[in-house]
């Protein structure tokens, strides 16, 4: 623990992990509330991994990869939502076929690119290896997000909850669908920095499904999963460093940690197994 809080005051890329993990750990868990609630936890496995043909891009181009990945995030979100509203294919077929599409794209791409060690910082993550820039676009790209939910905060409540009542309250539903995935794709891109493709699902589900096991209205969901999230990161990353292991996979699994104590202890599954044993 001393040589985390030393490194701290000594490393610069150490404070810019930091940031850098405390911010995708609270919008992690901001947005990962509406998915879960919406039942949309393939959509951001499928997002997550369907930014990889834009990262690819972006470095065979030489540009950023935020702007390939956020434009292919984008892409894949419009072509399941179309899939699924203009044929008689269902929702999570229409996922995996995308889904896989994408990521095979991407893998080939990566090769043409000749970047294995792009590749695997892509798909686990590095955040000890976040620049100055990298830190104030993920700060700039939250703020965004965080933005805009509180801006539609009571919109995204109902279309979450009830999309019949908000379509007959005149809200559009489409547009907020695609908002959110929208808002996602955002947050997906972000995430890559910290646990990679692979794992971004699982910092955007894990902190909302634990804050669901406690909350009773969406507000108190929202900040106990956002504080989940950020606590997860610290904490991962504290271990990660501390034990040179991988600090993604760690901020994933301090996560699930955190899902499984709840799991036991939260007050909504003690009234389920009472109910149950009733």
């Amino acid at each position: 623990m001393t040589n985390f809080f030393q490194g701290l005051l000594e490393f610069h890329f150490l404070q810019n992990a930091l940031i850098t993990a405390l911010v995708i750990g609270v919008i992690s868990g901001v947005v990962g509330c509406f998915i879960i609630l919406r039942g949309m936890s393939l959509m951001g496995d499928a997002i997550s991994h369907a930014v990889l043909p834009g990262v690819a891009l972006s470095y065979i181009f030489g540009i950023n990869f935020f702007v390939g990945a956020i434009v292919f995030g984008v892409i894949a979100s419009i072509m399941i939502t179309y899939i699924k509203g203009n044929s008689i294919i269902k929702g999570d077929t229409a996922i995996g076929i995308t889904f896989s599409s994408f990521l095979a794209l991407g893998v080939i791409l990566i090769g043409v690119a000749n970047s294995s060690t792009d590749l695997f910082h892509i798909l686990f993550g590095n955040i000890l290896a976040v620049q100055d820039s990298d830190k104030w676009v993920t700060i700039a790209v939250s703020a965004v997000v965080l933005a805009f939910v509180v801006l539609f905060f009571k919109e995204l409540l109902l279309t979450s909850f009830d999309p019949v009542m908000a379509q007959a309250m005149g809200i559009n539903v489409s547009f907020f669908h695609y908002l959110l995935m929208v808002l996602l794709t955002l947050v997906s891109v972000t995430a890559m920095q910290s646990v990679g493709t692979i794992l971004i699902v699982a910092m955007l589900i894990t902190p909302a499904a634990t804050a669901y096991l406690y909350a009773t209205s969406l507000k108190i969901m929202l900040i106990l999963s956002a504080t989940i999230g950020a606590c997860s990161s610290v904490i991962g990353l504290f271990i990660g460093y501390s034990f040179n292991v991988a600090a993604g996979s760690s901020i994933v699994l301090t996560a699930s940690a955190f899902f499984v104590i709840s799991f036991f202890i939260s007050p909504k599954q003690r009234q389920r197994k009472r109910s149950v044993q009733g």
